[in-house]
């Protein structure tokens, strides 16, 4: 009696939280999967009273789509440079801060700050940082990257103005990614560095074993379970980059003479979506949904392989 009485409390405190994510959550996915299979859904037509068959016209569309493969293939590249390059770029700095001891939690704020940024925010300063200013004495004013280029010696490059290339824009976003996915990453793996008992580091100091041996046969085996997870969820948020993208190249989605050049699988969606093209949106979500199982699935049966608990 007195368990089922704090169980109801339990589900008293807990239903707005549940009913929030009724509405917010279960019914919006609910809902995508629906207008997936009716053929060529528009919110606008049913106001006017329209009926839409069921079937996989929608689908049909989105594979049909001249630019699905570009889109495609920006998602998949930055997901492959930037997962693995932020993965390893964070480890180091993860191993780094856990052997300093005085100022830790300073450095530790110090690099968590980019995470409770506005990414958006972010992409301006970076826009910024690597942008073509304008023209001063008819010559162009160049950004604080391209100056410090300069100041080598070195001749400056159009990295995401007009007359830029593929692989300019690129770069500039694999930097922006990997900058700020570092902060996340960071702090799960040295949560994970701090809880490795010290029991291990001590045998090995005992047994005289060098430093590149205790790193790669003691620290990266027990921080396994951590690389997989910041792997796995990269991969996720990976297949859904478009707000950085927005932030530096701005609703274009690239450079002035070659818009929707970094466009990826969600900024087509949003397109869809401001197009009133509800149905195929909801399809094209289904279609990335499906890609992210994929690949998360075949990460999952990779880290059963490598990772110990």
């Amino acid at each position: 009696m007195v368990a089922s009485k704090h169980q109801w409390k339990a589900w008293l405190y807990l239903s707005p939280a549940i009913v929030l994510l009724l509405i917010f959550t279960v019914w919006p996915i609910i809902n995508t999967v629906r207008i997936a299979f009716l053929e060529g859904y528009n919110g606008m037509m049913v106001v006017g009273g329209t009926k839409f068959e069921l079937g996989l016209g929608n689908f049909k569309t989105v594979m049909e789509t001249g630019d699905l493969g570009k889109y495609l293939k920006n998602t998949i590249l930055l997901c492959v440079l930037t997962v693995p390059l932020s993965t390893i770029i964070a480890l180091l700095i993860a191993v780094c801060l856990n052997s300093i001891k005085p100022f830790q939690r300073i450095l530790q704020t110090i690099y968590f700050l980019p995470y409770v940024t506005n990414s958006i925010a972010i992409g301006m300063v970076f826009a910024a940082m690597f942008n073509t200013i304008g023209g001063v004495n008819f010559k162009d004013s160049w950004g604080i990257i391209n100056n410090v280029i300069q100041f080598f010696g070195g001749e400056p490059i159009i990295w995401i103005n007009q007359g830029s290339t593929y692989a300019a824009n690129l770069a500039v976003m694999v930097i922006y990614i990997v900058w700020n996915a570092l902060p996340f990453k960071i702090l799960i793996l040295l949560g994970g560095l701090q809880s490795i008992n010290k029991q291990y580091y001590e045998a090995a100091r005992v047994d005289s074993a060098p430093r590149r041996r205790v790193f790669w046969k003691i620290t990266v085996p027990l921080l396994s379970p951590m690389l997989a997870y910041v792997i796995i969820t990269g991969f996720i948020g990976g297949f859904k980059e478009y707000t950085s993208i927005v932030g530096i190249f701005g609703e274009k989605m690239g450079p002035a003479d070659d818009p929707g050049r970094l466009n990826t699988m969600v900024g087509y969606i949003y397109e869809s979506l401001e197009n009133g093209m509800q149905g195929q949106a909801s399809a094209a979500a289904l279609i990335l949904f499906g890609i992210i199982l994929v690949v998360t699935l075949i990460n999952l049966q990779v880290s059963k392989k490598k990772v110990h608990y």
